[in-house]
């Protein structure tokens, strides 16, 4: 496999990112003048590992993930493909030698006629005669050639360098799949995660439906209660039961979206270990203007824009170059050698030097030189446009972690407020100065402040991981790598 400035053209396998070389984050140069940009055979991915009954770990979720998303395959062989056709390229910087083995038969005939006939036991020549004088010789020629371009004024540079770019570009594309498939892994996990602890909460939801139940039964055994309160609490015992079954539901469903991120089929066991319940969530150390530089230096999409543009700079040279005498140098030799016949030999060699000059061909290289010249200066565009994209990107994510933030801290307290007034609703209906109706509306708002805080808390996961991605620090094993303040 070739290398990239001392490192390979391609990381070790699809599941793992190619290490950016320096010359890669260099910035594309402007389009006036045109100038000169800095400078395993494909295998199939792993299968999956055994995790029927397992608990797997973020780090898991991710590693299946990465090692059986096809997505990834694709882009490690296309980067694969792209730095073998860099190696390809460099091959013409070598010399080329060729050899060939040329078998030929002929006969020659000085005139008359007669009957073909064959030599004897005694003829040492090998030569077939007749009455005419006919004579037959087989003869086998191996040659050698080479040839190799001595002198050609940029052509054969830009095309390495184009080449080179390319393989840059194809392995960046990698590392931005395979940010992509963590993003995608995290994201399934965390809903999972999200949805599980929704049915968790309705489950509470349920056993205190069914105590609201069971009180209000007693309070009407006894005569302090009616039939009416009786039937309410029972209401709200169904309600919680049907929004259990479908959260049982949505469980399942988020289940099989897990699995499918990871590449396993939807039916596979594993398990998911809980996370503390004292999670706390941080807040960010760092400024939205020093996440936007550190997202411009290492976003793979952006690097992979930058190689673009200077894959396309060196196509410049490359087109300038066919205007330009290109010098040439080929050298032949020939050894005949006979097989059956009269008897040669000898050696015939040929050395050329030549000179190519071109002079007219309708313009076109002229062409050829403004189109590769505009071709550039929209990779330029695209590169601006891809840094604007970039910069949205990262402010929006900020903006969605900070307001994530703020979210959680307020559903923290609305969650306090939620469970003291439900405790004071039931504790007045049981000794009886309260109404069923008060507990019925406390428990409602309990449900509901804790579902919106385990979203808003999954939400602010999502969100931190959505950032990391944007900025491009969300590594192999899902950590974000985001500057944060402990709380």
């Amino acid at each position: 496999m070739p290398r990239i400035d001392g490192a390979p053209a391609v990381s070790d396998g699809p599941a793992r990112p190619w290490p950016v070389p320096e010359s890669a984050r260099t910035p594309p140069p402007p389009a006036q003048p045109p100038v000169s940009p800095a400078a395993s055979a494909a295998l199939k991915a792993d299968s999956a590992k055994e995790v029927r009954g397992e608990q797997l770990s973020l780090t898991d979720v991710v590693d299946l993930a990465l090692r059986n998303n096809p997505a990834t395959r694709e882009s490690w062989a296309t980067a694969s493909a792209a730095a073998n056709t860099y190696g390809v390229a460099r091959a013409e910087l070598f010399p080329s030698l060729n050899g060939n083995v040329v078998l030929s038969r002929s006969s020659s005939s000085a005139g008359g006629s007669g009957g073909l006939g064959v030599g004897g036991g005694g003829d040492t020549t090998g030569v077939r005669t007749n009455t005419s004088g006919t004579a037959a010789r087989t003869q086998a020629t191996p040659s050698f050639s080479l040839s190799y371009l001595v002198l050609d004024l940029g052509g054969r540079a830009g095309t390495i360098e184009t080449a080179k770019q390319r393989a840059i570009a194809a392995s960046l594309t990698h590392n931005a799949t395979i940010q992509d498939v963590v993003l995608q892994a995290e994201s399934a996990l965390f809903s999972f995660l999200a949805t599980r602890a929704q049915r968790d909460a309705q489950l509470v939801a349920v056993e205190e439906a069914r105590s609201d139940t069971a009180a209000a039964e007693a309070r009407f055994r006894v005569g302090v209660g009616t039939l009416q309160e009786v039937l309410q609490t029972r209401t709200a015992l169904a309600q919680a039961r049907f929004q259990l079954a479908t959260g049982e539901g949505a469980l399942l469903a988020a289940r099989a979206s897990l699995a499918a991120a990871m590449g396993l089929n939807a039916n596979t066991r594993f398990d998911i270990p809980e996370l503390p319940a004292s999670d706390s969530v941080a807040t960010l150390a760092a400024s939205v203007d020093t996440l936007i530089n550190r997202a411009i230096v290492a976003r793979p999409d952006l690097a992979e824009s930058r190689a673009e543009a200077n894959a396309l700079a060196a196509q410049i040279r490359v087109a300038r170059s066919a205007g330009y005498p290109a010098l040439t140098l080929s050298a032949t030799s020939s050894f005949p050698r006979t097989i059956q016949g009269s008897a040669t030999s000898g050696r015939n060699s040929s050395l050329v030097l030549g000179v190519q000059v071109p002079i007219f061909n309708g313009f076109a290289r002229e062409y050829d030189v403004r189109a590769a010249r505009n071709d550039y200066e929209a990779a330029l565009a695209r590169y601006e446009s891809t840094v604007q994209r970039i910069t949205v990107e990262v402010f929006t994510a900020y903006a969605a972690l900070q307001t994530s933030t703020q979210r959680v801290s307020a559903s923290v307290d609305l969650l306090t407020s939620a469970q003291q007034s439900a405790d004071v609703a039931q504790g007045r209906y049981r000794e009886g100065v309260g109404t069923i109706v008060d507990v019925l509306l406390a428990r409602t708002a309990l449900a509901t402040a804790r579902a919106e805080n385990i979203q808003a808390r999954w939400e602010w996961r999502t969100a931190l991981a959505q950032l990391a991605h944007d900025i491009g620090s969300l590594d192999v094993s899902g950590r974000p790598n985001v500057p944060l303040t402990p709380p």
